[in-house]
């Protein structure tokens, strides 16, 4: 089959926010769609590429923050394509529960007090609904790989898996200074935001330990397998839950 070629798509300065298309032979999978408004910056990318809105056959939202699932509902209408996403972020999704945030450091902290995690975007109920312990195929959609429900970031994230071993995974890690990178932006850090790293550590290394090398992220990136596992290994000795542990940061939509 066609090797995929995996399009970064800036959302954001810097690395900052991130959306990324899977090209394949027989069309595009859309990994995550960015703010509300997104759309625009995406239909450039896609023209610079010979592409239109058109030729994705699939939207994929890694998870429920405003930066992944923002311009969902117009790149559906434009694209005519499904919305993938995980059932445990439904009410989420369609607004009927309020997004809350787990902050992970400082950052996390000051990033809460920026307009960007609380712009509110139009609620949708998605069209593919995974539930728990069920992997999507994306052969219909041709690519080769599937949709892995993870968890960790939030309970409904998602990452897909490649069989060119590209990782997709969203929020599952970040890298760099500054939420994407100034700097450093080889090195993997926790996003600003996190419900499990116990979670989201057992993901990346099942990830790694089956073949994964190279990961693409929400915030800066790709990362090497190495560097995910050793992000990964940290995580693990951390112990508890970031929510658990009162660092819990609550927007109310």
């Amino acid at each position: 089959m066609y090797q995929p070629q995996i399009i970064t798509i800036p959302i954001l300065p810097f690395g900052m926010v991130n959306a990324h298309l899977i090209r394949s032979d027989a069309g595009c999978i859309l990994i995550d769609t960015g703010i509300p408004g997104s759309e625009f910056k995406i239909g450039k990318v896609l023209a610079q590429h010979g592409l239109t809105f058109r030729d994705i056959n699939l939207i994929v939202v890694t998870h429920a923050h405003t930066d992944h699932a923002g311009s969902a509902v117009h790149l559906r209408k434009l694209s005519g394509a499904p919305i993938l996403a995980h059932q445990d972020d439904a009410d989420f999704y369609s607004r009927k529960e309020p997004m809350t945030y787990c902050t992970t450091s400082w950052v996390g902290k000051l990033f809460l007090k920026t307009p960007v995690p609380h712009e509110v975007y139009e609620g949708f109920i998605p069209d593919i609904m995974m539930n728990h312990g069920n992997a999507f195929n994306l052969l219909d959609f041709g690519v080769d790989g599937v949709v892995r429900h993870t968890g960790g970031h939030t309970p409904g994230s998602i990452a897909v898996e490649l069989s060119s071993q590209d990782m997709m995974v969203g929020d599952l890690v970040a890298s760099g200074i500054l939420i994407g990178g100034l700097m450093m932006k080889g090195r993997a850090i926790r996003p600003p935001f996190e419900d499990d790293p116990a979670t989201v550590s057992r993901e990346l290394i099942r990830m790694v330990e089956n073949g994964g090398l190279r990961f693409h992220m929400g915030h800066g990136g790709p990362l090497a397998a190495r560097e995910v596992l050793r992000h990964a290994q940290a995580l693990a000795r951390l112990g508890g839950n970031s929510c658990a542990s009162g660092k819990c940061g609550h927007q109310h939509d």
